[in-house]
């Protein structure tokens, strides 16, 4: 009677070498263990069926009529399973996940996938958007586009461009916040975006202290809705002239100062160190690197 329960993996694996590639030796290479050990662990294999499923010979193996019965399943069964593994590969490498900052994601690589796209039909790339760095250890994410100084543990990294920002407002706007590089200066639009970055921007031009927060409109979650409040008139923006080059080409913003300060860090590609890198991340990090190259920043 055959015992309760499947037979250990590896019994079976042993087994289905065994059968598959005709003895214990040639088995044992495949598997890259020993014939003893092939041997042993198809013992196991019998013993758990109560059924002998090879005559040993002096010098070979052969089948008997039971072996040749589960052989046939057992071969059925893995070759089923290489093939759903050869699949699964396959996906992942037509599979591109890329992780990105909102404002990067949304306003400079999402208006320009369509390019990418263009070259590399057979990849389908998946965007994610996240403010909060995500994990690449764990395999969900091949990319990620990171805003730092470009050092991470585990992570090859390729510059991509500096992180800079100055004013930026509509092209109305422009007369009505003159002087707006003297902080104490009274201007007729709000300021909007994150007060650090004013701070900078400030104290590059010899102001030690920033903007009030009585000077401050509506606070927003990310550069890029900080943008849109200034493309539709609300008042003054700090954002990246590189990111926002595309509305400033075409009037729908307009910088108010030409300078523009930096915290020091810039923008990162970034993917696991760990293996060497593959085809469909190649791909992409080329892509992204001639964008760049060819980008007006």
């Amino acid at each position: 009677m055959v015992a309760p329960g499947l037979p250990s993996l590896i019994a079976i694996r042993a087994f289905e070498a065994a059968a598959r590639l005709g003895g214990f030796a040639p088995a044992a290479r495949e598997l890259q263990t020993t014939a003893a050990a092939v041997s042993y662990h198809v013992r196991q294999l019998e013993t758990h069926l109560g059924v002998a499923l090879f005559q040993r010979h002096a010098q070979r193996v052969e089948l008997t009529a039971a072996g040749e019965v589960l052989a046939a399943d057992a071969l059925a069964a893995f070759a089923t399973l290489r093939a759903g593994f050869a699949r699964a590969i396959d996906a992942d490498q037509t599979r591109l996940r890329v992780t990105a900052l909102p404002t990067f994601g949304t306003v400079w690589l999402a208006p320009r996938l369509g390019r990418f796209r263009a070259l590399h039909p057979e990849l389908r790339v998946e965007l994610d958007l996240s403010p909060d760095p995500r994990d690449l250890s764990g395999g969900g994410y091949d990319i990620a586009i990171r805003n730092g100084h470009g050092s991470w543990p585990g992570l090859r990294t390729v510059p991509l461009f500096p992180s800079v920002f100055t004013p930026l407002c509509a092209p109305g706007l422009v007369e009505a916040v003159r002087g707006l590089d003297d902080p104490r200066h009274a201007l007729r639009a709000p300021l909007l975006g994150r007060p650090d970055w004013w701070e900078l921007w400030y104290r590059d031009l010899g102001h030690p202290a920033g903007p009030g927060p009585e000077r401050f409109g509506t606070t927003f979650s990310a550069e890029h809705l900080d943008i849109a409040a200034a493309i539709a008139g609300h008042g003054i923006a700090i954002g990246s002239p590189i990111l926002f080059a595309a509305d400033l080409a075409a009037g729908r913003l307009a910088r108010v100062h030409p300078h523009a300060a930096t915290d020091g860090r810039a923008f990162w590609l970034a993917y696991p160190a760990m293996h060497q890198p593959s085809s469909k991340v190649i791909a992409f990090r080329d892509w992204i690197v001639s964008e760049v190259s060819t980008a007006s920043v």
